[in-house]
């Protein structure tokens, strides 16, 4: 079956709400639609995290950050990270979890290991721009770039339902000027993923925000979420390895960028938050 017939196949499944996930994936979805209950409490919280080990690992992982975690005394248990990192970010993580889960039967792909680990480095860069340059919301930024990437863990947890979806020909396809002269076969991908984070409850603004990440769409000034995103993944050391073709350049997007912050200036700021990227990256790959 070709690409575009593939695409149009899954695109039509998306639209009309068939959406497919596996079952650890399922159980990580519903944890975190329980912690999404304006009900759910602290403690509440606390028990449904310690029952997922994974996201009680990156509970605590994340806590021990130095993004949170201010006095070096190290955090053992999910009632003290929770009371450093709050809800929110423990909503995040258990999106994440998600995202993770969704391929889990090829966790030993290297495309899915790549994919990941793209997602978190662009995640934790996407904090420090928003913070320091942008001016957004720097935990809405880490959860964006978490999530930025969750078309393509879709799309693998797919593969055995449409054999040669993701094979070297098909996957190296991708990434083709060529094969995506057709616009169509764009929207269709973001169709897809649009559904999917819909599906997960992902804030309009978050959502959005990832479309035109998808997109390479740059405003003007370039300090939206969205932005914000393009300059994550632009700077982001580890390449997604199903990068989307868009109409900016990455000329374009750091052109962008540096109409924001001179060129030594960011270097200064990426030298200075070096530590606390690499701290985040390792928190959320616990």
């Amino acid at each position: 079956m070709e690409k575009s017939a593939i695409l149009s196949a899954l695109a039509t499944e998306a639209k009309q709400g068939r959406l497919f996930f596996s079952t650890s994936a399922n159980a990580a979805i519903h944890i975190k639609n329980k912690l999404e209950d304006p009900d759910c409490n602290l403690d509440s919280a606390i028990h449904l995290i310690k029952a997922e080990p994974l996201l009680a690992t990156k509970v605590v992982g994340i806590a021990n950050s130095v993004i949170f975690n201010h006095t070096g005394k190290e955090v053992t248990d999910v009632r003290s990270a929770m009371t450093l990192i709050g809800m929110r970010t423990a909503r995040s993580l258990a999106t994440a979890i998600v995202v993770q889960q969704l391929t889990e039967p090829q966790q030993k792909n290297p495309m899915v290991t790549e994919l990941w680990q793209h997602s978190i480095h662009v995640a934790a860069l996407a904090r420090i721009v928003a913070q320091h340059i942008t001016k957004q919301n720097p935990d809405t930024a880490l959860f964006a770039g978490i999530i930025h990437e969750i078309s393509w863990f879709y799309l693998l947890s797919r593969e055995k339902h449409f054999p040669g979806l993701m094979d070297e020909s098909v996957a190296t396809a991708w990434t083709s000027d060529a094969d995506l002269e057709n616009e169509s076969e764009l929207e269709c991908e973001i169709q897809i993923g649009s559904a999917i984070l819909k599906a997960l409850s992902v804030p309009t603004l978050v959502l959005e925000s990832i479309i035109s990440l998808w997109k390479g769409r740059l405003s003007s000034p370039p300090t939206t979420l969205g932005d914000t995103l393009l300059f994550a993944n632009q700077l982001a050391s580890v390449k997604s390895p199903l990068p989307l073709t868009s109409n900016q350049t990455g000329d374009d997007i750091m052109h962008g960028l540096y109409s924001l912050i001179d060129e030594q200036a960011l270097q200064d700021l990426l030298k200075e938050s070096e530590h606390e990227v690499k701290s985040l990256i390792k928190a959320l790959n616990s």
